[in-house]
């Protein structure tokens, strides 16, 4: 704390955000003056709890203002306060907005007691689960999403929207066409928008690997180094905000969202690259094998509970519209060995440091909490049971295996009956998530004429999520 304080003095800082990030991995907060900063990170500070009782249109789903809030919790009641506590760790100075700094905040009630919704303690808890085993996660991060020119940011009045109803999305407009994947001259073209944001980034001290143009029309992809758990958690919620904060001050539009209803646009996902280390080591490496016993057993793990866990990696009714044969987007529970069109593609080989299972199936805007923790119990029930590792696919869009969940509803039902996860997530944080994605489901279904198993992207999708992510 006595080190931030100095900081802050010495460069000048006028505000802090404090920020968390809320059951959708949207970060949420207050902004303190630098006078006030002392106070705020001995105490912490004060914010309604009705932030982790909405859906992604920001209404508040449950009976807030009943007995026990809705869920049976006395504190929080009537919209009471809980208290965000700063991580003092993740101090960051914000380059793109003068005299700004940033820190992540965990979440308490007012007694000192955790708050059982906050996501980020939910993953440290794996974490822990994890390391009692004797491991390490490290997670390497390659996330696509769109950058556009704004034409219109359609702020008048009637563009406002409502509770329940978000407001109508910015017109924007591409920066190149599509279908050029990785070449230079459509890099070129995004190189002012990538330089802006690579500048910003690193003075973030997050570790960039690549820059890449991807297949569709405006769609950039960046990738991050891998990092200990915790540390590439936080480091998705702040390239996310940062991108679009960054993207907003220069006149563009940045979105994580899977598949805008835009003409000729693609599907973005989230590629998670995932290893375990012990004693200093990758534990996926084998030095006759492309991947260790331990590896084949927490592969395992995550085939097993694929169906269910889709629901943490792919939380939103837009995320399915990307899951497509032939597409580059996994469509069964199955696995490969380096092969980009199954959920799970095993990287590396014998005594290959950089082993790891790439797991394809997320969707950018996932909270990253939710998606670390679930694939940690997933995969260390297929190493504590020693599940065995079906053969490896070579054709993963006709193979005979499982179908991935074909909607949000369908991926909520696997949650929902899911008794691994209710053990290791939590039974009371099941119901709660699984509550908030049926109001935001069931708004869906009340307002867009697409409702019925469509693989078209509606109107209402774009409003609910294209600025929201």
């Amino acid at each position: 704390m006595k080190e931030i304080l100095k900081e802050v003095k010495s460069k000048g800082i006028e505000t802090v955000r404090f920020s968390f990030a809320d059951q959708h991995g949207i970060l949420r907060g207050k902004t303190i003056a630098a006078r006030a900063l002392k106070s705020a990170l001995e105490r912490g500070v004060a914010i309604g709890s009705t932030m982790l009782l909405k859906d992604t249109s920001h209404k508040t789903v449950f009976p807030a203002f009943t007995p026990g809030g809705g869920i049976g919790m006395p504190e929080m009641e009537g919209s009471a306060d809980f208290l965000i506590v700063a991580d003092p760790s993740t101090f960051r100075i914000l380059p793109w907005a003068p005299h700004s700094a940033w820190l992540l905040c965990d979440l308490y009630f007012a007694d000192g007691k955790p708050v059982p919704f906050d996501t980020r303690r939910l993953l440290r808890e794996a974490l822990a689960k994890l390391g009692k085993a004797g491991y390490e996660f490290l997670a390497g991060l390659e996330i696509e999403f769109h950058v556009f020119k704004i034409i219109d940011p359609r702020l008048r009045p009637e563009d406002a929207g409502g509770i329940g109803q978000p407001g109508t999305p910015p017109e924007v407009s591409l920066l190149t066409t599509g279908y050029q994947l990785l070449t230079e001259q459509r890099y070129d073209q995004i190189d002012p928008v990538v330089e802006l944001l690579r500048k910003n980034l690193e003075q973030l001290r997050l570790p960039l690997r690549s820059f890449e143009v991807e297949f569709g029309p405006s769609q950039i992809e960046i990738t991050l180094e891998a990092m200990r758990g915790m540390a590439s958690a936080d480091a998705m919620l702040l390239f996310r905000s940062a991108v679009k904060q960054i993207a907003r001050r220069h006149g563009y539009h940045a979105t994580f969202m899977c598949r805008p209803r835009l003409p000729n646009v693609m599907s973005s996902g989230w590629h998670l690259h995932q290893s375990l280390s012990k004693h200093g080591k990758n534990a996926f490496v084998s030095k006759s094998d492309y991947l260790s016993e331990s590896g084949k057993h927490f592969l395992a793990g995550l085939l097993e509970h694929a169906k269910a866990a889709c629901a943490f990696s792919t939380p939103t009714i837009n995320g399915y519209k990307r899951y497509r044969p032939y597409s580059l987007a996994p469509e069964r529970v199955i696995w490969g060995r380096d092969n980009r069109g199954a959920m799970l593609r095993v990287v590396g080989g014998p005594s290959d440091p950089a082993t790891r299972i790439e797991n394809r199936i997320g969707e950018p805007g996932a909270n990253p909490y939710l998606y670390f923790a679930s694939q940690i119990h997933c995969g260390l029930d297929g190493l504590q049971r020693n599940l065995p590792l079906p053969p490896p696919s070579r054709n993963p869009y006709e193979e005979k295996a499982q179908m991935l969940p074909r909607s949000l509803s369908e991926a909520i039902g696997h949650l929902k009956a899911s008794k691994f996860l209710r053990e290791s997530m939590g039974s009371a944080f099941v119901d709660y998530y699984c509550h908030i994605k049926e109001a935001e489901i069931e708004r869906f279904k009340q307002n867009s004429k697409d409702a019925a198993d469509d693989r078209e992207v509606s109107e209402w999708e774009h409003r609910e999520y294209f600025d929201l992510l």
